[in-house]
């Protein structure tokens, strides 16, 4: 307990300055402290003791739309710069969307609703992978790393991407279907709302998406060294929680000329597009995972299970 208060002593005045930077009005994080202390601080340790110096620890953050991944990383990333020491790179899968011009051709080959970002099947893979191969490359080099601007949703021009210049002691790569399994064929024929009922009666939208989880998300997965799970109690609280994200990506924007911030029922249709892989999620990444934090209804951490 000693190292968790000198810990929790060193970071609280940088972890509240992010958290105050991620609240609005309306919305305030309550029970800081314990979310630092008995959950987040207890997190970054086991991460820490896994570090190795000669090749960077690749965790893999999962949870569904809204639960929290950016918040959660954002955190650990402070706790274990400024009290372990250790070099942190944050990459987000989102940043690896395929571009609306790749999007609008697959839309076109394959299946309309692949214009949505957000399944498997519409991320650069090989950007990816190409990205993990360098960051364990014992020679070095600065890696360029792409930027997804979700407000005009399209990826950011070169120039705007991030330059990674020092090889990472730890990686948090987070994203809501980081570790997801492909479903048997069996589940795929099973309709499970509106949106699959209507505008994939043929299955050939969830067919591929699953196709590509069997195949090219598979070998990406195969990068991690292990995987931190964010459970919420069920899907109703994620697709709240995703609103309330909206709202203060609109309130935080402030050139909102261009902006494709979605309505209440954009964001309801857009839910229904993650609904099936989030669903088996909950089943799946319970199993596979190093590390379960496991949400309460009022969107905060009620326990953490350590598995590995």
């Amino acid at each position: 307990m000693q190292q968790v208060n000198n810990c929790f002593s060193k970071v609280k005045k940088d972890c509240f300055k992010f958290i105050s930077s991620q609240e609005t009005k309306k919305d305030k994080f309550k029970n800081k402290d314990k979310m630092i202390k008995y959950f987040l601080i207890p997190v970054s340790q086991w991460i820490s003791k896994k570090a190795n110096k000669k090749k960077p620890f690749i965790i893999g953050l999962a949870g569904g739309q809204g639960s929290g991944k950016t918040t959660i990383s954002s955190i650990l990333s402070i706790i274990l710069k400024k009290y372990f020491k250790l070099n942190v790179f944050i990459i987000s899968i989102d940043d690896f969307y395929k571009t609306r011009k790749d999007r609008k051709i697959l839309s076109k080959i394959k299946h309309p609703l692949l214009m949505t970002r957000g399944v498997p099947g519409t991320h650069d893979i090989d950007l990816m992978l190409n990205f993990f191969k360098k960051v364990k490359s014992k020679k070095f080099k600065i890696i360029q790393v792409p930027k997804f601007n979700k407000a005009i949703d399209d990826r950011y021009p070169k120039k705007f991407w991030y330059k990674l210049k020092l090889k990472p002691d730890v990686v948090i790569f987070e994203g809501w279907c980081v570790g997801a399994r492909a479903q048997s064929n069996s589940q795929l024929k099973k309709t499970i709302n509106s949106l699959e009922k209507v505008y994939d009666q043929g299955l050939k939208w969830r067919s591929h998406v699953n196709n590509q989880l069997k195949t090219k998300y598979k070998t990406l997965f195969k990068q991690l060294d292990g995987l931190l799970y964010l459970k919420a109690k069920n899907f109703n609280l994620l697709r709240n929680w995703r609103l309330k994200q909206e709202r203060k990506l609109w309130l935080q924007t402030k050139n909102k000329k261009n902006l494709k911030i979605m309505s209440s029922g954009d964001v309801i249709n857009f839910m229904q597009t993650y609904q099936r892989i989030t669903q088996q999620m909950f089943k799946d990444a319970v199993k596979i995972s190093s590390l379960i934090m496991n949400l309460n209804s009022n969107h905060q951490i009620e326990n953490i299970k350590f598995k590995k």
